[in-house]
């Protein structure tokens, strides 16, 4: 809302950058519900005298060039205005916040990381049949492959050959990925969406293109299921960092439990909630709850052995999606702990399953 010519062709500007398509008003609009039901409502400093009489609603934004004179916080209070923004300096915060209420961020998504406790402990096989659970049960869900080393978590899913784009063509990602776009790009496969890697050439992630990324996918809402690799190197570190939840898988075996320990120790100082999930066979006199008491950390759960797993991959069907059989009755009793958690405001996930 504004008469002031140059201050509308910049947030037009701003606007078609974050792919919003505005709605200009000079005064306040006849129809009230336009001032309270848009997701986002931008005040020039020219038009918030004409505001008099607007009921008080959240994001509200006064904007200009001038912020300096003490009139123009007078006015933001007048309106309830949550922010006071100067252009140019303010034009890349703006963008976000357009772009986010474009896009009708709601809640954030679950996000969830596994780790292995060491090599081939299957916190590959876990993140997949985590994911593929989510999905089945009806949530919005994407699985991102954090572990360049991995071998692809597209061939877990058997969808190595599946069109769509891979983390090499969002390498030079800078600033904000839109949700929307992300989610249409990547390749769909059993009911979700998948970023994994390439097949040809060696990419470095840098730790902004990965901050990118999952920030646009936890924009989405739903679940998101990040594989993580062993190492914390800066991109790892920043998946870490947007995490709510990690979970370290850790065979029953000293060695593993030893080479955990180290994991979860640089894991442990960037993500605050790190939990354990137990792999059997245990070593003599091992079991999950020793195996949690050794690494210090929550135990998570079990995770179940489920027979004819590598039969079922080399037929193309992923882990859990096999509804009935164990692994997919761990995931689920897992997700439903963790979404009550969240929803209440509680931990993320409750003890052993």
């Amino acid at each position: 809302m504004t008469e002031d010519v140059d201050l509308l062709d910049d947030l037009l500007r701003l606007c078609a950058a974050a792919g919003a398509e505005p709605e200009v008003h000079h005064t306040l609009p006849d129809r009230r519900g336009g001032w309270e039901q848009a997701p986002l409502v931008l005040v020039g400093d020219d038009a918030a005298a004409r505001c008099g009489g607007a009921s008080r609603r959240r994001g509200v934004m006064l904007v200009g060039r001038d912020q300096d004179s003490p009139d123009v916080w007078r006015r933001a209070v007048e309106i309830g205005a949550e922010y006071v923004l100067r252009l140019p300096d303010a034009e890349n915060w703006l963008v976000d916040q357009i772009a986010n209420a474009a896009e009708g961020v709601g809640r954030p998504a679950l996000t969830v990381g596994v780790i292995g406790g060491r090599g081939g402990a299957g916190a590959s096989t876990l993140a997949c049949a985590l994911a593929v659970t989510a999905a089945r049960a009806g949530h919005r869900t994407m699985l991102i492959d954090g572990d360049p080393l991995g071998g692809g978590i597209d061939v877990l899913l058997g969808g190595e050959r599946a069109e769509g784009m891979r983390w090499p063509d969002f390498a030079h990602s800078k600033g904000r990925v839109g949700g929307g776009a992300l989610e249409e790009a990547l390749p769909a496969l059993h009911g979700l969406r998948v970023l994994s890697w390439g097949r040809d050439d060696w990419v470095v992630i840098p730790p902004q293109a990965m901050q990118a990324v999952l920030a646009a996918a936890r924009r989405l809402g739903g679940v998101v299921v990040v594989d993580l690799p062993r190492r914390v190197d800066e991109s790892a570190a920043e998946a870490l960092a947007q995490l709510d939840l990690g979970l370290v898988v850790v065979p029953g075996e000293l060695r593993a439990v030893a080479a955990a320990k180290r994991v979860a120790s640089m894991a442990g100082m960037v993500l605050g909630d790190l939990r354990v999930v137990t792999r059997g066979p245990y070593a003599s006199g091992l079991d999950e709850q020793w195996v949690a008491r050794a690494m210090g950390l929550p135990l998570a759960g079990e995770l179940p052995t489920e027979p004819g797993l590598l039969a079922e991959q080399d037929r193309g069907d992923p882990p859990g999606s096999g509804a009935r059989g164990p692994l997919a009755r761990f995931c689920s009793a897992f997700w439903d702990r963790a979404l009550a958690g969240e929803g209440a405001g509680g931990s993320v996930v409750g003890g052993a399953s």
